[in-house]
């Protein structure tokens, strides 16, 4: 090992580490979705069925099982908890990382740590690191998947065509159909715009197509034939369904995810921006000059291009949009600044950054920062505060723009903009973690609530609720490990049991609860609910 791969192990290894795995567990799972799917593959694992995803004992439908799967063997080895849930997005997000690190040093070596290094920092790549979800594990799958392609273009080595049918599988494992076919539609497009649509066909290999069947459909077969609704809920309603009609209320404007991509790739946004437009001009200006096609140089841009424009296009049209199903272009944004960085060091293209884009870009890097540092006013009171913490805020993220501004317009400015990006990022990130754990806990998470009515049983009870949000229904489910009850379903439950409802919504309970006894227990003011003790139908004794 030489001293520079030694390096750049560390590096990487440093700020995975730091980026994804550091307070994976300093606040609870957040939202309808993690606790959710958390609690599905604990159900799995306790009931020892690899085939079919349960919740409260039933089939849960809507996922393929991937996350699962990882989520049971990180359950079976650390045991459950929320860190543990949200561990194989961590490992998944250090895989893709270090897939992108590795084929930098194969066909463009010496920007090998700077694509390594721009993937872990980009901000989508963070977040859903942190998220027990499938959408790291598709991105993943994905990326890997869409590299091996590359590679076997680049060498004709059919070992590659392989890997890459092989992680298209793992793909459809993580989300679904979706997985080849946006692979299809970027193999394409890429094909069409460098015009060897010969490599269309090329792509279509039967082992290869043997190899997808064989790591893919076993479980789709094994999950229909124990669950026949499965197709319908599955294919019909939560792929085609929500591609062609907003059948989950997901609905957003066209434009979504332009600015969805845009945080996304933070801090990279701008020179992201900046290599796109570099790639379209230099294919246009071949276009015009050549008929045989896009020059090799520019060809690894072009396709990172066509890689991250395909889904942003994609998901655009659909009638369902979610910041997740943008996550699998992301990678290709990474890609794409490296090359552009590659090919400037080259070409000895070293000269001093634009002043307009090296302060724009130092906007973008050093923005984040402000609402990092204010980020419990903005999940405890929704809006940012005046006076002096905004203004001690705002003055570090000053200080921090100006700095890397003047770094960059100096003559040797290009070559520092990994150091002097990633010195917010690594701020940042520690600012949410160390001032904000406690605040996203109190209110996006269950996990307090639930350790709050813990405290106060005497023995476990069931646990109902009326009229609170969906997360934090599926949040209480987790952490106390059983199907909570919900009146507006009509689930009123006849035994002893406890109860979280809106605060001041004694009148409406005692409707819904006619004849019963009832009695306050407390409040928890961070998510504006009461719990009570409800008795069993037709007693009156006093909660125990």
């Amino acid at each position: 090992m030489t001293n520079r791969t030694r390096t750049d192990s560390l590096l990487l290894a440093g700020f995975c580490a730091f980026l994804f795995f550091y307070g994976l567990g300093q606040f609870g799972l957040i939202g309808a979705d993690e606790p959710r799917y958390a609690q599905v593959a604990r159900e799995m694992l306790e009931r020892h069925d690899w085939i079919t995803p349960v919740l409260g004992g039933h089939p849960w439908l809507e996922k393929p099982p991937l996350y699962y799967w990882q989520a049971m063997v990180a359950y079976s080895i650390f045991g459950v908890s929320d860190w543990a849930a949200r561990l194989p997005s961590a490992v998944d997000a250090t895989f893709l990382v270090l897939a992108i690190y590795f084929f930098l040093r194969r066909f463009r070596p010496g920007c090998e740590i700077d694509g390594g290094l721009i993937a872990a920092s980009c901000a989508g790549i963070i977040g859903y690191a942190h998220a027990a979800s499938m959408d790291m594990a598709l991105a993943a799958a994905f990326t890997v998947g869409m590299l091996s392609w590359w590679t076997w273009r680049e060498t004709g080595k059919r070992i590659y065509l392989a890997a890459f049918y092989g992680f298209m599988a793992l793909g459809t494992l993580a989300k679904g159909p979706i997985a080849p076919f946006l692979a299809i539609v970027v193999i394409v497009s890429y094909a069409a715009v460098v015009r060897e649509l010969r490599l269309v066909l090329k792509t279509l290999w039967l082992p290869g197509i043997f190899l997808f069947c064989v790591i893919a459909l076993p479980w789709y077969f094994a999950v229909q034939a124990r669950n026949p609704e499965f197709f319908r809920e599955f294919i019909v309603e939560h792929n085609l369904g929500r591609f062609s009609k907003n059948l989950y209320h997901h609905t957003e404007p066209f434009w979504y995810y332009l600015p969805v991509t845009t945080l996304a790739l933070l801090p990279w946004t701008v020179f992201a921006g900046d290599a796109f437009a570099r790639s379209v001009r230099a294919w246009a200006s071949q276009k015009s000059t050549s008929t045989s096609g896009a020059d090799p140089e520019y060809r690894l841009g072009i396709f990172a291009g066509c890689w991250l424009l395909v889904p942003v296009a994609f998901f655009s049209i659909s009638q369902s949009k979610l910041p997740g199903y943008i996550l699998p272009p992301i990678p290709a944004g990474a890609l794409l600044l490296a090359d552009y960085l590659k090919l400037r060091s080259e070409r000895n293209d070293l000269d001093p950054v634009p002043m307009w884009l090296a302060i724009l870009h130092a906007l973008f890097a050093a923005a984040p920062i402000v609402p990092a540092l204010l980020i419990a006013y903005l999940v405890m009171q929704h809006r940012l505060p005046g006076g002096k913490p905004m203004m001690v805020a705002v003055a570090i993220a000053f200080v921090l723009c100006a700095g890397i501004a003047l770094t960059l317009v100096r003559k040797t400015g290009l070559r520092m903009l990994r150091f002097v990006t990633l010195i917010p990022v690594v701020l940042t990130v520690g600012a949410v973690l160390k001032l904000g754990s406690a605040a996203l806990d109190q209110t996006l998470s269950a996990r307090p609530l639930a350790q709050e009515i813990a405290d106060i049983e005497a023995h476990p009870l069931p646990l109902a609720v009326y009229h609170v949000p969906r997360e934090l229904e599926y949040g209480l489910t987790f952490y106390r490990n059983h199907l909570t009850f919900n009146y507006e379903w009509g689930k009123v439950p006849q035994e002893e049991h406890l109860l979280v409802a809106p605060e001041n919504s004694q009148v409406e309970i005692a409707k819904a609860l006619a004849g019963r006894r009832v009695s306050y227990l407390g409040h928890f003011a961070a998510r504006h609910v009461d719990y009570y003790w409800v008795a069993a139908a037709g007693a009156s004794s006093m909660p125990r």
